[in-house]
């Protein structure tokens, strides 16, 4: 069955379907649906067990940050669809969460969601350790004898120091995927959405993935630390969020490179992979400087 035809075979509609691929989405296939009611977005996939993507934790996350006022609504699902309420929103770009009004909104999402997520949160629950994602990566592309596989030995000894480094953690419930894409907005707020890889975590992740992933300027950085964690960064707290951000650009660069010969998307996961590799030494020498 073809994604669209499971779209069509859902048993939600009211009359008459429209339906047409929204972009954008790099582990699902999803879709803008219309019926006869109402307007929904349908996410189409299966578990992705190599990226540790298990869809009863997606629903699961996304039905208590829905609670917590994150994310929009769970309308329906089933295995592998997932049925959310539309929203008349603006996908937004690195250039907007690198602007400070954007930039501090966003953060107080981040926030929320960790502080207010788990009191929603039923069922069972998954962790989300950057370096054990690290780790069972390079496994993967060691067994399907990627043409990175040489990178490895480096790579694995620099996370190493990095999660060395990290040391000792707060838990929340982390999003784990800040891409500027999952941030919508609608004109008046922001909703934070694709819940893949939730799972509980350092809030200092997240703090580095949205730093790695939209570009944020060091004086920005000191800014986003200051108002997370109520008082100024001083070196310790710069020096492990340094090296969890450095760890958060090398698991991006893991998993399109292995993505490079997994997914079966149309995404150009090699011009990924090289961005990201130069994202991760650019914070890597940051992290060895501090």
């Amino acid at each position: 069955m073809t994604p669209m035809q499971r779209l069509l075979a859902l048993p939600i509609w009211q009359g008459k379907v429209r339906a047409e691929p929204l972009g954008g989405g790099i582990t699902n296939l999803n879709f803008v649906a219309q019926d006869d009611a109402r307007r929904v977005v349908v996410r189409i996939g299966d578990d992705i067990p190599v990226h540790q993507i298990m869809r009863f934790n997606e629903l699961a996350a996304s039905r208590a940050a829905h609670a917590a006022g994150v994310s929009p609504a769970v309308i329906h699902h089933e295995p592998g669809a997932l049925v959310i309420e539309f929203l008349d929103a603006r996908t937004l770009s690195a250039a907007d969460l690198a602007q400070d009004a954007m930039l501090e909104q966003a953060l107080e999402l981040v926030a929320r969601a960790h502080r207010e997520i788990p009191r929603h949160l039923r069922g069972p629950a998954l962790a989300f350790w950057v370096f054990h994602v690290i780790r069972d990566y390079a496994a993967t592309l060691r067994e399907a004898a990627s043409p990175h596989q040489g990178l490895l030995p480096d790579l694995l000894d620099q996370a190493g120091r990095l999660e060395a480094a990290v040391g000792p953690i707060d838990l929340v419930f982390g999003h784990n995927d800040l891409l500027p894409a999952n941030f919508l907005h609608d004109g008046t707020r922001l909703w934070l959405i694709d819940w893949d890889y939730a799972g509980f975590n350092s809030p200092l992740f997240d703090l580095g993935g949205l730093a790695a992933n939209n570009g944020l300027s060091e004086a920005q950085e000191g800014r986003m630390l200051q108002a997370y964690f109520d008082r100024p960064a001083d070196g310790g707290l710069w020096h492990r969020y340094r090296a969890m951000k450095a760890a958060s650009a090398l698991r991006e660069t893991l998993w399109s490179m292995v993505s490079e010969f997994h997914s079966e998307l149309d995404f150009d996961f090699s011009t990924y992979t090289r961005a990201n590799l130069a994202t991760f030494r650019a914070a890597l020498a940051a992290f060895e400087q501090s």
